[in-house]
């Protein structure tokens, strides 16, 4: 069957999508980006990549994020964003802006893996090349590499930028004092690090806790959180156990031992609090992270256009009372005790 030439909605920009300014840049991102860490790699059927990115793009998702090992298998979520670009996106590259990220293991032997200028130029070329894309709008390194020179991944991004292979760049999962260390430094070579990606949720605290986002926002830095719903936890998905067809049950990323009784006692406290606010609890986990200016952005991931599509719905209600907040609090850190 041969599929009609891909027409986005004329409306995408009119329909509910509010953007937030990237911390001190031109650039302003939408409040909720689409994520293909998962559901976008080669054991995954392509009309359905291409059904949630076509519904993404309709309702104001100009942000998709990527990395160089996304998949299952690893490049395929790039190889799966190539297609996309060939048969829907390409009349539309200038409204979209595309990450990617280096610094996980990508290929055998001692330069596929960490932060080594030879590993992120020889990345990036291989990420451009299966994404049919001539440059990435940012380009991150994905983690901090203990064992190279910080000097020598920080310059390897400033001249990422030179070489107009990417037109920003930003860190991700770096400790506080070695992001200290990379905005200055970029800064003197005056390329300014546009974003700070990091775990986020309401059972994940650590950018609050280690002042990450305050760091962030005074470095004229934009924060976005990856796994806002803490893989599926902070979803209706396990208020009754473990589904069988769950990633839980699969022992895919999120192990068995993570839902505890405690655990299931807060999710379905902040369950009963999510329905008082007329949410479900996702929709209320999206909005939380999105109830004040520090979080740019938070990347859903989707494995199908009905989710996405609850997920858009947190965008509805990002207002919280005192009461909400604090209540909030007490559940998801763990000290309320609930049956």
């Amino acid at each position: 069957m041969i599929q009609p030439v891909y027409s986005p909605a004329p409306d995408r920009y009119e329909n509910g999508m509010k953007y937030r300014r990237c911390g001190r840049s031109g650039i302003l991102l939408p409040e909720i980006s689409l994520g293909f860490w998962h559901n976008f790699g080669d054991v995954n059927a392509f009309a359905n990549a291409q059904a949630i990115a076509h519904y993404a793009f309709d309702h104001g998702i100009v942000h998709f994020d990527l990395a160089n090992n996304y998949g299952p298998s690893d490049g395929s979520a790039e190889e799966t964003f190539g297609q996309l670009m060939k048969k829907s996106f390409l009349p539309y590259r200038d409204e979209l802006f595309i990450s990617t990220k280096a610094g996980h293991e990508m290929w055998p032997g001692p330069y596929g893996n960490w932060g080594s200028r030879k590993s992120l130029m020889n990345s990036l070329d291989q990420s451009l090349r299966r994404m049919n894309l001539d440059y990435v709008d940012i380009f991150y390194s994905h983690r901090y590499d203990p064992e190279t020179p910080l000097e020598e991944t920080l310059q390897t991004l400033a001249d990422i930028v030179r070489q107009g292979k990417a037109l920003y760049v930003g860190l991700s999962k770096y400790p506080a004092d070695k992001a200290a260390f990379a905005y200055q430094y970029l800064e003197e070579r005056d390329v300014h690090c546009l974003l700070y990606q990091g775990r986020y949720n309401l059972f994940c605290r650590e950018p609050e806790e280690k002042g990450i986002l305050r760091q962030a926002q005074a470095n004229g830095t934009g924060f976005i959180a990856f796994s806002p719903l803490a893989q599926g936890l902070l979803t209706s998905r396990y208020l009754n156990g473990i589904p069988e067809d769950s990633r839980m049950a699969q022992g895919r990323f999120l192990k068995k031992e993570a839902l505890t009784e405690e655990t299931l006692r807060r999710i379905q406290a902040l369950n009963r609090l999510a329905a008082r606010r007329g949410q479900t609890l996702a929709e209320m986990a999206l909005a939380w992270l999105l109830k004040d200016g520090q979080v740019t952005s938070v990347i859903a991931g989707a494995s199908s256009v009905t989710q996405l599509a609850d997920n858009l719905k947190a965008l509805d209600n990002t207002s919280f009372s005192e009461e909400e907040l604090k209540e909030i609090e007490t559940v998801s850190k763990g000290s309320q005790r609930e049956g």
